[in-house]
């Protein structure tokens, strides 16, 4: 048998760090207070009701809430978990135990089950604890004698002359169950939370708890795999019976393993010793450094000072000197009274060529020394940014590469990563980014934290660069920053829009999802009966369906992705007072050279093939971007076939009457045109044969970093 106070360990609550007092089982399996359950729900909803703010915290001076939870509570608050009126009511719960974030249901904490096994365990050790101190009777007058048992269904305890008194002989009080005394009362029969009249005799084996009759047939364990209370009893006593005796008949093998783990804290604590000494040392090096170099700077910045002040010193005696009676005014004046003209011109020269030097001084007056000291600021711009990076390298750390190709710059920039191994994995990650401009040297990063391997940045500029750079930590240990990679935003705001299944839409055709954001053209019988009256070239139109939503002015891009196996696909726009021409228009050909009425093949319809044209399209199909003939166009076919982006955009200006086709995926501009705006202006599609469009979903919060890990 374990001694009862060895195992104190497992009777504290994770949230108190106390005894359990009624204690609740969680789905996860773990338990926590009923008292520690509502003041974490208290918090928890409060962090919701203010936003995260920090008054949450300071919920009850009882309970210890880690960081790590109330940095969780703040995510979930941020990350927006509540319903709306007509949705059921679901309580988060953030386990203390397991870090987890455990859904309570419906009903909250009324649906947890209170742990009566585990308030005895713990009312065996208290007893243990306090051998000495004795349960009074309930019931006796004060002075109160002590008590020699407790009444199970009267939930006191009594002396004898009290428990005789209140349970009578011959009445139904006698038959009350009495245990020795004891301050842990529980009921004699487990009720269900869910149904309070009916008792548990089940055991859902999905959930792993007690559940009633009324639970398996309409609640939320109908669909559940259940087994009977007796059945489970066995099979679980079975099984924790074996679990303990091979836990016991290794008890060797686990003393080995605490003296292994003895010497693995010492040597911890060796280890780490050893390596404070050594950062203590690089910093020391880092710190002699920079005294030198202050030390240097500081001595040449008094250098210079002392020179420009010994200047500028000479330079103010040589002015004091041009005043009246004081040197070399007053020396000229006196030299001007000598009447000998010998004498004089003998001393007069040199001193007339001082005086004029003097004047001259005057008329351009400029000082012997700059004031400012600009040559001597220290630019530490780098230095700093190095520093910022200064942390511990593991070779561990996987270091993070962003992925171009899930990554998508649209009406948001969605930034995803992944690691190469799978071993040693961070805990959290930090994305960095900046705009990126070739002008300028050094940019400031942008940071933000974040716990999955994606993020959802908003609100950047249109048609602009930026860089992108990520890492992984692990506690104090970071990895070396990915690979800078730049994406481009689109050229315009995105513009939002739905296939039109009214306006000229062809059901026989054409087929929509339920979502209006996908059409595919399927080559079925009627293309195949419509060709099968043609003996010579082919003839067949296009299928035509356009978007519900118009521009009617400014700049705007959407995106979309053609299918590989598609055989001919247009693309474009086409105004408001031409689409009647463009479901009606007969010159959607294959090959235009053959007309079946004009009796001969010309190619005369190629010249003006083009203008009759009353939209702006061009042509996609068999993986191929076909660039329209015109004047500016390459006149070498082949140079006017590219490989077909895997997404596609359109960038249309209505103010400067201009439609740009782009490799959305780069952001870069394929073919350009201009176009007459003068209605309002619908994006527009062609496909004939096997084909299928998928218009680009806008990036939504639904592509945020944080995902629940239950």
């Amino acid at each position: 048998k374990v001694a009862i106070k060895g195992i104190e360990r497992e009777l504290i609550c994770p949230a108190c760090k106390e005894l359990f007092t009624h204690p609740l089982i969680l789905p996860c399996q773990h338990n926590v207070c009923h008292k520690c359950v509502k003041e974490i729900l208290f918090a928890f909803e409060d962090s919701l009701a203010d936003g995260g703010s920090e008054s949450s915290n300071q919920s009850s001076p009882r309970i210890k809430i880690s960081s790590s939870s109330m940095d969780r509570i703040d995510r979930i608050s941020r990350s927006g978990t509540k319903r709306n009126s007509l949705t059921p009511r679901s309580t988060l719960f953030p386990c203390p135990g397991c870090q987890r974030d455990i859904d309570l249901g419906e009903r909250g904490i009324n649906g947890l089950f209170r742990n009566f096994t585990l308030e005895t365990i713990v009312e065996r050790y208290r007893q243990a604890a306090r051998a000495a101190v004795a349960i009074m009777c309930d019931f006796c007058k004060p002075p109160p004698q002590e008590s020699t048992k407790s009444c199970m269904d009267c939930s006191a305890s009594y002396c004898n002359e009290c428990f005789k008194i209140h349970h009578p002989w011959g009445t139904v009080k006698a038959q009350h169950e009495y245990v020795g005394p004891t301050t842990n009362f529980r009921p004699k029969i487990l009720m269900c939370p869910e149904h309070e009249m009916e008792r548990v005799n089940m055991y859902c084996e999905i959930c792993r708890r007690p559940v009633c009759h009324l639970c398996k047939l309409g609640g939320c364990h109908a669909n559940h795999r259940v087994t009977t209370m007796s059945t489970a009893y066995k099979t679980l006593k079975e099984r924790l019976s074996k679990d303990i005796e091979y836990l016991i008949s290794k008890e060797s093998q686990v003393k080995a393993h605490i003296t292994q783990l003895d010497l693995l804290l010492k040597e911890t604590e060796c280890n780490s010793e050893r390596a404070k000494q050594e950062a203590f040392q690089s910093f020391e090096k880092l710190f002699h450094v920079l005294e030198e170099k202050k030390s240097a700077a500081l001595r040449a910045i008094e250098a210079s000072k002392n020179l420009r002040l010994e200047k500028l010193q000479t330079q103010a005696e040589e002015y004091q000197g041009l005043l009246e009676n004081n040197g070399l005014v007053g020396y000229a004046q006196e030299v001007l009274k000598e009447t000998d003209p010998s004498c004089f011109v003998q001393t007069a020269k040199q001193l007339h060529v001082r005086i004029q030097k003097a004047t001259e001084s005057l008329k351009s007056f400029r000082p012997a020394a700059e004031t400012t000291f600009e040559d001597f600021v220290v630019d530490i711009r780098k230095q700093e940014e190095i520093l910022g990076d200064l942390s511990f390298h593991s070779n561990g750390l996987e270091v993070p590469e962003i992925n171009e190709e899930q990554s998508r710059m649209y009406n948001k920039a969605l930034i995803s990563w992944e690691c190469p191994g799978k071993t040693d994995s961070a805990d959290i990650y930090v994305l960095e980014y900046h705009k990126h401009n070739r002008e300028e040297e050094s940019a400031t990063w942008q940071e933000i934290e974040v716990c999955s391997k994606s993020k959802v940045i908003p609100d950047l500029d249109d048609d602009s660069s930026y860089a992108f750079r990520v890492r992984g930590y692990k506690g104090s240990i970071c990895s070396p920053w990915s690979r800078e990679v730049i994406l481009r935003t689109p050229p315009a705001p995105v513009f939002s829009f739905l296939f039109d299944d009214k306006c000229g839409y062809n059901s026989e055709h054409l087929l929509l999802n339920p979502g209006r954001t996908s059409v595919e053209s399927r080559a079925g019988f009627p293309l195949l009966l419509g060709s099968e009256r043609m003996q010579v070239g082919c003839y067949t139109t296009l299928n035509y369906i356009i978007g519900d939503t118009g521009i009617a002015k400014g700049k705007h891009f959407w995106a979309f992705h053609v299918e590989a196996y598609s055989y001919l696909v247009k693309v474009g726009v086409v105004s408001s007072n031409k689409i009647q021409k463009l479901f009606h228009n007969t010159h959607d050909v294959t090959s235009p050279r053959y007309e079946q009425d004009s009796g001969h093949d010309s190619g005369s319809e190629d010249a003006s093939f083009d203008s009759l044209q009353p939209f702006t399209l061009v042509t996609l199909g068999m993986k191929k971007f076909f660039i329209p003939t015109t004047p500016a166009a390459p006149k070498d076919p082949a140079s006017r076939i590219l490989p077909l982006p895997s997404r596609l955009g359109i960038c249309l200006d209505c103010d400067k009457g201009k439609v740009g086709f782009y490799d959305a995926g780069r952001m870069k501009c394929l073919y350009e045109c201009e176009v007459d705006c003068s209605g309002i202006m619908y994006p527009a599609f062609a496909l004939m044969g096997g084909a299928a469009v998928h218009l680009e979903e806008a990036v939504t919060a639904k592509y945020e970093e944080y995902h629940d890990d239950m």
